[in-house]
């Protein structure tokens, strides 16, 4: 049976993951041992964080709506109670998108759901 050199793989599988590890500092993006502890631990937070985000995008829309609401003298809760009651079916990323950055039309939004109330 013939000898089988395997370095040629080895150095791919290595090559493969000093090239993700690019950018790190230090040896983290030069020693293979290093960088594999360091590309596992980045995916890691990636694969979580690409979760997380959109909670805390919900959390930054809501937080939006509530102080426009609050100008127009109304509360969160009370005015997506409203929403729902006048059938209006709009999502809290455009409601948010409103009330930043056109005001007049999140105002008539509102008083359109508190007509309903």
């Amino acid at each position: 049976m013939t000898r089988v050199k395997r370095g040629t793989t080895a150095h791919r599988r290595h090559r493969k993951i000093i090239s993700a590890a690019k950018g790190y500092r230090g040896l983290r993006s030069t020693t293979f041992c290093q960088a594999k502890n360091a590309v596992m631990k980045a995916g890691t937070n990636a694969y979580r964080d690409r979760r997380l985000k959109k909670r805390t995008f919900r959390s930054l829309w809501i937080t939006r709506i509530n102080a426009a609401c609050r100008k127009n003298g109304i509360s969160y809760s009370r005015f997506m109670n409203a929403l729902l009651r006048s059938d209006i079916q709009i999502d809290r990323k455009m409601l948010a998108e409103l009330a930043v950055h056109n005001e007049q039309a999140f105002n008539a939004i509102v008083e359109k759901a508190k007509a309903t109330m």
